[in-house]
């Protein structure tokens, strides 16, 4: 099992950057696919990038390819999601999810989530 825990996020104008962290608990972090997911107000939770046990292979909703970049760290037990140019439309809490079995881009078959991070564009 692992508990997970999101910070960094918060108000910024839209072209800035945020760096997002998920501290996983645990000793087998390595062992779990991670993912990023996002729920804006009224709408439903939607994936925004996953990453491998080892972090050697990622992929990412078209929707931020090219501005977010998910990473980890498992010395640190970490996830992260450096996202810049932020626009307006990526205004919604942020979750962090993991599984030990590759899950993809549907959220509800990660097993585990953290209780998310806000984070809003101004226009």
């Amino acid at each position: 099992q692992v508990q997970l825990v999101e910070s960094g996020g918060g108000l910024v104008q839209a072209g800035g950057s945020l760096r997002l962290s998920c501290a996983a608990s645990g000793r087998t972090f390595s062992r779990y696919y991670m993912g990023w997911f996002r729920q804006a107000p009224g709408k439903g939770r939607e994936f925004v990038a996953t990453i491998n046990q080892s972090g050697g292979s990622t992929y990412y909703a078209d929707s931020v390819k090219g501005r977010f970049t998910i990473s980890r760290d498992n010395a640190k037990n970490t996830v992260y999601l450096q996202m810049n140019s932020l626009k307006p439309g990526d205004t919604a809490v942020y979750y962090c999810a993991a599984d030990p079995t590759d899950r993809g881009t549907t959220s509800a078959y990660y097993d585990y989530w953290g209780q998310g991070t806000q984070v809003t564009v101004s226009s």
